[in-house]
């Protein structure tokens, strides 16, 4: 069985969540690679973190990326910029089922500020066990949205 990589990264806001999201994903088996920041201190920049991680799913097709900052907002906007990302900041349980089975989205943008870490941590695992459906009607509108990417 392939392992599954999940390039995850924050910001300062972010920083006590990914660390969190981090040690779960491993405990769950799952290769966690960590971009950054590494500390709370000096405060960074999202769009430097987000293109990092946007770049390694890019290039390991099947990978996963996590991406947290204040509200997910600002990661999500940075990521979508990279050609065959499709980034989704999630703020319930549906949301990332749905972005996931109809979206295949590949990256996971949460809000350090606006959610607690053991909802965080149900998301991150719904994001990882759902798969896309791959039903032509989605498989459709991907490439759309890839096609302007």
């Amino acid at each position: 069985m392939k392992e599954t990589f999940v390039y995850i990264g924050s910001d300062h806001a972010g920083f006590d969540l990914k660390q969190a999201l981090q040690k779960h994903l491993q405990s769950q088996n799952y290769k966690v690679v960590d971009l950054g920041v590494f500390a709370v201190e000096p405060p960074a920049d999202y769009p430097d973190i987000a293109h990092e991680v946007a770049e390694k799913v890019r290039e390991n097709h099947g990978g996963r990326g996590i991406l947290v900052c204040g509200t997910g907002v600002g990661m999500c906007m940075a990521a979508n910029k990279s050609p065959g990302i499709r980034a989704a900041v999630c703020e319930s349980a549906q949301t990332v089922e749905m972005s996931r089975r109809h979206n295949d989205a590949n990256i996971l943008c949460l809000g350090g500020r606006v959610l607690k870490p053991e909802i965080a941590v149900q998301f991150v695992d719904i994001f990882m066990k759902t798969p896309f459906e791959g039903e032509e009607r989605h498989v459709r509108r991907v490439n759309k949205i890839d096609k302007k990417s």
